[in-house]
């Protein structure tokens, strides 16, 4: 079965737009879970556009004390950037990871300037400067993805630095008109990963009309999708969207 983690930044984007706390992160990621979510996703920024420090707190708790409606241990996953500073409130991510024990964390190499991630790393730069930052994860036991590329270089690097888990980023493939020419690529990476060792994440601009296809992807485990589940919500409703895109990802496979 490959799990639904829903990022619910968006649903914070929404609150920051007013004083106050509505809509409730902490009830809207409620109501994914009751509705079939396997894991929570945030991604909290040093200019805390949208998560905030608080809301990973409380978060933390809320997955820490819920269980998926399969009975699973529910997941909550933590991406950002290791190397970002600290600012006001925003203590940088290890010392959040630190203080909320996730099971996961998805290092991402986004800068303070960018909309949303729009690229993977590359390790060939990065990977010595990442070393004692993964080992600090690992050591806390929480579980390690990076965000990559669909390029098997890049991902042979990914193992050489101890990870347990790589994400696809999709974006490239959810903009192509032809489809089926790049999905064949992530095909290759995602098959890659899992023959050297590394469990195979996805996401960025996943949606019900490109999830189908995607989840046919040889290792999948696990794709985080906030932005088009939020949309369609409010055409669909909250919990009919995430029962949606569950059921794409629960559909049989040769």
């Amino acid at each position: 079965m490959i799990a639904l983690s829903v990022n619910v930044n968006k649903i914070a984007l929404i609150r920051n737009s007013r004083e106050g706390n509505y809509p409730s992160v902490v009830d809207y990621a409620t109501t994914c879970i009751a509705a079939g979510a396997d894991g929570i996703t945030v991604h909290p920024r040093p200019d805390q556009r949208h998560i905030r420090p608080d809301d990973v707190c409380e978060l933390s708790e809320l997955c820490r004390s819920t269980t998926a409606t399969n009975g699973a241990a529910l997941e909550f996953n933590i991406e950002g950037n290791p190397f970002a500073e600290p600012l006001r409130q925003y203590p940088g991510l290890l010392a959040l990871v630190e203080q909320t024990q996730p099971q996961q964390c998805t290092l991402v190499p986004d800068s303070s300037e960018q909309l949303t991630s729009d690229h993977g790393f590359d390790l060939s730069t990065s990977g010595e400067k990442l070393k004692p930052l993964i080992a600090t994860l690992q050591a806390l036991n929480v579980r390690v993805s990076l965000f990559m590329d669909p390029d098997k270089k890049q991902l042979d690097l990914a193992r050489e630095l101890g990870v347990e888990r790589i994400e696809l980023y999709t974006g490239p493939y959810a903009a192509a008109q032809d489809k089926l020419r790049l999905f064949k690529n992530y095909c290759e990476a995602s098959r890659h990963a899992t023959d050297i060792g590394l469990g195979v994440n996805a996401g960025h601009d996943l949606n019900l009309h490109n999830l189908g296809q995607f989840a046919t992807a040889p290792g999948l485990l696990e794709v985080s999708i906030g932005h088009a589940l939020i949309v369609d919500a409010i055409e669909m409703g909250l919990a009919p969207a995430v029962k949606a895109y569950k059921a794409l990802l629960d559909q049989p496979r040769n």
